[in-house]
């Protein structure tokens, strides 16, 4: 079915916060896209990256600190993919497109691919956001987490707020090792039609190589430990940017805040797209300085879904006009105070989804 956002008579949210967050940049004379701070993530990310991974690599420390570093390096990779690539692949780190394409580049250093990452999420998940059936980033493990009421419960569900975690651990080691190729080439990703270019089928497979070269043949080669110890590393590795990148794409849109709607029988919304963003998204320790520098902007979700070609550095000014604009027209603003509350929030919902 496709999917239609018919905005009802007189909703000028959209417009009204558009404008605002316009005016805004241009009083101040800047541009939406990065600054200085994002240079100084760019390179503060990378460095610890290279660091960790040659340290692991050539050092001959003893198993137990090559775990905790392999265990960082997991870390590390997915703020690399929050701070770094998922602006560059939205178009937002530069005003420069070929700047852009080369930083996107660098999702092949976390295992994903920028070309499929951009379908699913670019213009999937941002378009569908929520909608069971079309937005498949929400789809965590079909058949064993269940996270909206029309789905049909099964026995096993009762125990996901248990079992979600641990999951969400193995969901990178499944992107590297199987997501990318199925969703390249299933025939649809949601309502869109796959269709890619030949260029993009050579880059899939180059890169997925040379990530496997990197990660797991080159440690073999190099390290002095057996290749059964080299994997039990790479399993690691992914362990740790799982749950990283599991629990904060989760706490942004899977929380008792936010809604599931489905489209009517025509396929109609019932909101307007942006009053539907709203409604599905939340916002998780703003307040946290920490949070702010490490997960990209991705606390923030509110303003990134509203405005995802605005660089996330300017998140902060810009939510105050969205939230004034929200009140303005009776529209909610959701978000959990820390990162805690949209934890605890996000294991009730599990559970309450498992049980009923």
């Amino acid at each position: 079915m496709k999917i239609k956002f018919h905005a009802p008579v007189g909703a000028n949210f959209y417009s009204e916060v558009r404008q605002r967050v316009s005016e805004d940049f241009s009083e101040r004379g800047i541009a939406p896209n990065g600054n200085m701070l994002m240079w100084i993530k760019l390179f503060v990310f990378l460095a610890a990256f290279v660091t960790l991974y040659f340290t692991i690599l050539l050092s001959g420390f003893n198993t137990y600190v090559l775990c905790l570093l392999t265990l960082l390096l997991g870390v590390v990779s997915a703020f690399i993919g929050f701070n770094i690539c998922h602006d560059a692949i939205h178009g937002s780190f530069s005003d420069n497109k070929k700047v852009n394409k080369v930083l996107s580049m660098l999702f092949h250093l976390v295992g994903a691919n920028p070309y499929v990452w951009n379908i699913t999420h670019n213009i999937v998940h941002h378009t569908y956001t929520n909608i069971a059936g079309h937005d498949e980033d929400i789809e965590i493990a079909p058949g064993l987490i269940r996270i909206c009421r029309e789905e049909q419960r099964k026995p096993h569900q009762r125990f996901q707020h248990l079992y979600a975690f641990p999951l969400y651990g193995l969901a990178s080691l499944s992107w590297v090792l199987r997501k990318d190729y199925k969703k390249f080439f299933q025939s649809n990703i949601g309502s869109r039609k796959n269709s890619h270019p030949r260029i993009e089928y050579f880059n899939l497979f180059f890169y997925k190589v040379l990530y496997y070269t990197v990660f797991i043949f080159l440690p073999i080669a190099f390290m002095d430990v057996s290749w059964w110890m080299v994997l039990i590393g790479f399993l690691l590795l992914h362990l740790a940017q799982g749950i990283t990148m599991g629990l904060v794409f989760q706490l942004a849109h899977v929380v008792e805040c936010t809604d599931f709607p489905l489209p009517q029988a025509d396929g109609n919304m019932k909101q307007a797209w942006a009053e539907h963003q709203m409604r599905t998204t939340a916002n998780f320790a703003t307040g946290s300085v920490l949070a702010s520098f490490f997960l990209g902007g991705l606390n923030r979700q509110i303003e990134h879904h509203l405005f995802p070609k605005v660089c996330h550095v300017h998140y902060p000014r810009i939510s105050l006009i969205i939230k004034q604009v929200a009140l303005e027209f009776g529209i909610p603003y959701h978000e959990n105070k820390t990162f805690l509350c949209a934890l605890r929030s996000h294991y009730r919902l599990l559970k309450r989804l498992g049980s009923s």
